[in-house]
């Protein structure tokens, strides 16, 4: 992690900051500010914070709400938000320098910058150009769960995930959004300049930019001037958030900002590349990055919204019509946060929204009626359409959480004790997460995330989110675990479905092992009065497992779980812990659904 800037970098700030005042004296701003302050408790948002450019001067700049809602503390144009994929047109912008310092083709293969990189397919490692990871066209899918799930601070160990992360399409044939190759951008980036993706970023453009308190990693919110606390919204209520550590994926989106300094990144791109005078971005690539370069949707004009039309893809951004005006944007979200970073290139306006609550729509509501007002067009009731959608998203999830249970195989029961199923599995292209039992429950443990794994039906389980100590039932989950067993009986693997686009993935598993010598379980052997029945444990004569034997019933080999204590080998619910007394074992306690039992030893 790389340390703040010095605290000189204030006093060059705050006098800036004080020439960026709401000016109200513009009849098109007349009654925004009373428009925008109703937003933050209607949405149960904490807050949110909005800049207007026009040309080459910012006039408008406000926020609303709370940055930290527990202490109060109002939202600024000064507090730093998580500004998430709007991180994106840097990474490019980045490579567009190179370009024009002839140290980089858009038509290289990023091999070429770096060697060690491979694709899944071989037609992909001859095919794949920086073009294309620009552009989100290399037939991958998100493959997110990867380093979101399981974060590293390598990004040569995230590299090397890429080559076993399988494609859903063929090379150009079609979009789809991917963080890996924006990682990688950062990557080819470091490799040519010999410097961190991070301080490419803060030589390059928060320098020139005067982006002063602007930073690139967690540390820049948790340690920042005026950073906003993250939050999201749960059953009507304002939730906090723990702040995500990106890591080695920032290139993707680790940026930390303002609305009053990203006002000066989208004043560079209105005025053609240049800020203050000074050409920032080569014109040619300016130019280049906010054309078309990939069809995202084709989205032809409807009778609600015959003015809204086309959705496509430039070098970090997302090229649309909007009521017959060309717009040029780019969302983001982490953990807590959302943003929306937009300008209109031909009128010269542009508008950022940075806001403390996860997945938010008030980026788009407020980029939309700030849009209308500055564009002069139409204005749409934008608060009522996205009421509307945020109610027809909460009817959908009721409607798939019906159909889940619709679709559940009713008593049905694990082939395997939940003991069975614990171990370590991996996935070269994801990571290792653990399956422990706790208090007869079984749960999945990644780096930074816990999950209870409700049976669903057979061996298959849902995940629910450990969160403050508590499972979130009530997330609308569609992950499964489906457990596989292997020809020896065992459990091998579990199949994950984590690309819709995919099928499952296989994560393979590592048993947990716990070793207990012969000597060990011999202790245990011998006969045991149960209610009048005569049991026996017992060890053959080579290896190291303890058998039970019930009169009438079948020879049962145990497992050891955790000391004094076995489970019944494919038997779900029997476990027998051993009581030990003076050094010697005296007891067993059978566990079993229909009771406890206790067995003397003879």
């Amino acid at each position: 992690m790389k340390k703040l800037l010095f605290p000189i970098c204030l006093w060059i700030v705050f006098p800036t900051m004080a020439q960026k005042k709401s000016v109200s004296a513009d009849k098109r701003l007349a009654g925004l500010d009373a428009e925008l302050q109703q937003l933050p408790a209607k949405y149960h948002a904490a807050g949110f914070a909005v800049a207007i450019v026009e040309k080459d001067k910012i006039i408008y700049a406000k926020g609303f709400g709370y940055r930290d809602v527990e202490k109060k503390l109002p939202v600024t144009p000064n507090t730093q938000f998580a500004i998430g994929s709007c991180t994106k047109a840097f990474t490019c912008a980045l490579l567009g320098l190179l370009r024009e310092e002839q140290k980089i083709s858009f038509d290289d293969s990023p091999i070429k910058h770096v060697p060690e990189l491979r694709f899944n397919k071989p037609e992909m490692n001859q095919l794949i150009t920086i073009r294309d990871i620009m552009t989100h066209r290399t037939g991958l899918p998100r493959h997110d769960y990867s380093w979101y799930l399981f974060p590293t601070h390598s990004r040569d160990s995230l590299v090397r995930r890429i080559e076993h992360q399988p494609p859903f399409a063929s090379v150009r044939e079609k979009y789809y959004y991917n963080n890996f190759m924006y990682l990688l951008q950062g990557v080819i980036a470091e490799r040519i300049t010999g410097k961190s993706w991070e301080d490419n970023i803060r030589e390059r453009f928060f320098g020139p930019l005067q982006m002063n308190l602007s930073t690139t990693d967690i540390d820049g919110l948790r340690k920042g001037y005026e950073a906003a606390t993250g939050y999201r919204a749960k059953d009507k209520q304002i939730v906090k958030m723990d702040y995500y550590d990106i890591a080695a994926m920032g290139p993707a989106g680790s940026i930390n900002s303002s609305v009053s300094e990203m006002a000066n990144w989208v004043i560079t791109w209105i005025n053609g590349g240049k800020f203050q005078g000074k050409q920032i971005l080569p014109p040619s690539y300016v130019k280049e990055a906010i054309s078309s370069h990939t069809v995202v949707s084709a989205d032809p004009p409807d009778g609600e919204y015959p003015d809204i039309q086309f959705g496509n893809y430039g070098y970090g951004w997302m090229i649309t019509s909007y009521k017959g005006h060309y717009r040029v944007e780019h969302g983001g979200n982490i953990d807590g946060f959302s943003a929306s970073t937009c300008f209109f290139p031909t009128d010269s306006i542009g508008i950022v929204v940075l806001v403390n609550q996860n997945g938010s729509v008030l980026t788009s509501l407020v980029r939309n009626i700030i849009s209308d007002r500055m564009l002069n067009v139409h204005r749409t009731d934008w608060d009522k359409f996205y009421t509307k959608r945020i109610e027809d998203a909460e009817k959908q999830q009721v409607s798939a959480r019906a159909q889940m249970r619709s679709s559940q195989k009713k008593n049905t029961r694990p082939s395997r004790h939940l003991h069975e199923l614990t171990g370590s599995y991996h996935h070269p292209g994801y990571g290792k997460f653990e399956l422990v039992v706790e208090r007869d429950s079984l749960f999945a443990r990644t780096p930074i995330k816990t999950f209870w794994l409700k049976h669903y039906h057979y061996d298959v389980f849902v995940p629910y989110e450990k969160v403050s100590g508590k499972i979130d039932t009530a997330a609308n989950v569609n992950l499964r675990f489906n457990f596989r067993t292997g020809d020896q009986g065992d459990i091998v693997s579990a199949m994950v479905k984590l690309e819709p686009s995919l099928d499952a993935l296989e994560f393979k598993r590592t048993p947990r092992k716990i070793e207990v010598t012969r000597e060990t379980l011999q202790a245990y052997a011998g006969e045991y009065e149960l209610a009048g029945v005569i049991t026996r444990f017992y060890l053959k004569e080579s290896g190291n497992v303890l058998y039970l034997l019930v009169p009438g019933q079948p020879e049962y080999e145990l497992m050891p779980t955790e000391k004094h204590t076995f489970i019944i080998r494919n038997l779900e619910g029997f476990t027998i812990k051993f009581t030990e007394s003076g050094g010697k074992i005296t007891e067993a306690t059978f566990i079993q659904p229909h009771g406890t039992f206790v067995g003397k030893r003879r």
